[in-house]
């Protein structure tokens, strides 16, 4: 294991000048979806990453619909742009972290699912809250 600053910018440095950066330790990446929820979960700790998260899956949900309503095939393009569109420009933009999907593709989106239904049902503020101390993606060994 070895200490990291806990700003995605900062991952490779030993020196951070940002008091309110946290250190944390690498560890193994995980190795099942169990193992990596928590890890996505820090990864979508502000509330308006969330929120864009929210809207982009629900744009795919409503592009199936469509495609499946139309018999229209079309509208199946439209459901990867507006998912990763809306995800990418939050991580971008707001979190300034690095997207989950490009190291871990598979068990991210179904992380977007699963976040989707526990904001549907109101209990990812709890969730984020439980998980918010820990290893973030950037500091885990690849």
């Amino acid at each position: 294991m070895t200490a990291v600053c806990g700003n995605a910018s900062m991952k490779k440095s030993r020196a951070c000048a940002n008091p309110r950066h946290h250190y944390v330790f690498t560890m193994e990446a995980p190795r099942s979806y169990r193992e990596f929820w928590p890890f996505y979960v820090r990864e979508h700790l502000n509330p308006t990453t969330r929120l864009f998260h929210f809207i982009g899956t629900a744009g795919v949900l409503l592009f199936l619909a469509a495609a499946l309503a139309t018999r229209n095939a079309w509208w199946l393009l439209a459901m990867p742009l507006c998912g990763y569109g809306f995800a990418w420009a939050a991580h971008a933009f707001v979190e300034r972290n690095e997207p989950a999907t490009f190291t871990h593709p598979f068990w991210s989106l179904i992380g977007d699912f699963h976040m989707f239904v526990m904001m549907a049902m109101g209990r990812m503020s709890a969730e984020v809250e439980r998980h918010r101390e820990g290893v973030r993606l950037d500091g885990l060994r690849k």
